[in-house]
């Protein structure tokens, strides 16, 4: 599982409407969906709103998303039993999603992290690479 830097630009180019998108599934307006903003803490998301979110990016960007590809993608080729013990992240765990989910400062991590929490960290960025990835994986 190949995880090529995203760069600013393709960030950007899916930005407008990933923010539209989180703003419709969340009834807010556009301007209120930053891409810092975390869904859950800023945006008072729930997790079962993440996969209407999916969804409703797959009908704007015309692709599949497979249900658990952040987590998935995360993980990339780490066996789970070293990603998460009894449901907590691991130490290599922890080092693996901070270098994923690298839009996030080192303080949004929590130690020590439940796997259920991951969600927790997820911001508007991290759904806008989740689109870009989708999209390289289609091409």
């Amino acid at each position: 599982m190949s995880n090529p830097e995203i760069t600013e630009e393709e960030i950007q180019a899916v930005y407008p409407t990933v923010a539209k998108t989180i703003a419709d599934a969340l009834g807010m307006d556009e301007d209120e969906v930053e891409l810092k903003h975390s869904l859950i803490e800023d945006l008072d998301a729930e997790s079962i709103d993440f996969l209407d979110l999916v969804f409703r990016l797959e009908r704007a960007f015309k692709m599949k998303i497979p249900r658990g590809k952040i987590i998935e993608d995360a993980r990339g080729d780490m066996p789970e039993s070293e990603f998460e013990q009894n449901g907590m992240v691991t130490e290599a765990g922890m080092a693996r999603l901070k270098t994923f989910l690298n839009e996030l400062p080192a303080d949004r991590f929590p130690s020590p992290l439940k796997a259920a929490d991951i969600p927790r960290l997820f911001t508007t960025e991290t759904f806008c690479k989740l689109v870009v990835r989708a999209q390289k994986d289609a091409a």
